[in-house]
């Protein structure tokens, strides 16, 4: 084997390879420039959903996956579920527009290797990949300070009034409006309203969402 095939052989086996899901083709695009501008890392295709990407990762080399949370299909948890359980040696960077606590707690539980929000600068995402690289895990500053503020549950429990946590409590445990007044002896208009503000500063819209939330903060 001559120099340069040496030196071929050597480069390939040092460069990062990655894939890129989210929907917008203009962010896709920028994002490609970025990663791209580095000698060492290589973009090895993108897909816009959830399918799409598991369909094409079964036909290229991957070793890190960048994803968005909002999808198409399905979110950016479930995409990463499916990637750990089924190709567990690729790396996940996840970046978002969500910054809630709780949302950033539920993925981090999934053993994904870094966070960044969408906000944060080009070298930070730069810096995110190298450190992934080196085996480490990366949280871009903003995460780490979401992640800080919400330790032992405080952001949680100040976002909620007691009586709307005792109401999350009896939601998750499926009690009608009805019943919650009864149990609390307050009126089923009171329980209305105490729910729309629940959902309102959850950001939950749904009682999948409320259940979910309420699950990782420790409300219930």
């Amino acid at each position: 084997m001559n120099l340069l095939s040496f030196l071929k052989i050597k480069t390939a086996a040092l460069t990062m390879r990655i894939f890129l899901t989210d929907d917008h083709a203009v962010l896709i695009g920028g994002l490609i420039k970025i990663i791209e501008s580095e000698p060492d890392l290589e973009i090895v295709g993108s897909a816009g959903t959830v399918s799409d990407t598991m369909d094409q990762l079964t036909q290229r080399k991957v070793d890190l996956l960048i994803t968005d949370y909002n999808l198409p299909d399905e979110d950016g948890l479930t995409l990463v579920r499916k990637v750990k359980r089924k190709y567990p040696d690729i790396k996940i960077l996840v970046l978002s527009m969500h910054d809630e606590a709780h949302l950033v707690k539920e993925i981090l539980k999934e053993g994904i290797e870094g966070y960044l929000i969408k906000k944060d600068s080009h070298n930070e995402l730069i810096n995110a990949i190298y450190t992934i690289r080196s085996g480490k895990t990366y949280l871009s500053s903003d995460v780490s300070k979401i992640l800080i503020k919400g330790l032992n549950g405080v952001e949680e429990q100040r976002l909620l009034t007691e009586r709307e946590r005792e109401i999350v409590k009896l939601i998750s445990k499926e009690f009608t409006n009805r019943q919650i007044a009864e149990e609390l002896f307050i009126s089923e208009r009171t329980v209305e309203t105490h729910r729309k503000n629940i959902f309102r500063k959850t950001g939950t819209n749904n009682l999948v969402g409320l259940i979910k939330f309420a699950y990782a903060n420790n409300l219930i």
